[in-house]
């Protein structure tokens, strides 16, 4: 996940910024960990749970934007 920092009258606030690509290194992350036998069993658990989760936000993402180049697509052939 990106972190940008946005500052507006001397306060810092830092903003999540969402980021497909990175996700997908977090989860190849994770699978090398389990794969590598770095962690404990409980880890192992907790951090498939996370590459899960991560998956899931990935098919969101790409749904969303096959449904964005469908209507695209779409408009282009309505012209």
């Amino acid at each position: 996940m990106v972190k940008r920092s946005s500052s507006s009258n001397s306060k810092s606030v830092e903003i999540e910024v969402w980021s497909y690509e990175a996700k997908v290194a977090e989860i190849e992350g994770i699978i090398a960990r389990i794969e590598a036998g770095e962690l404990d069993l409980a880890d192992v658990f907790e951090q498939f749970a996370k590459a899960v989760e991560y998956l899931g936000e990935c098919e969101s993402f790409l749904q969303q934007r096959q449904q964005q180049v469908d209507l695209l697509i779409e408009t282009l052939d309505d012209k």
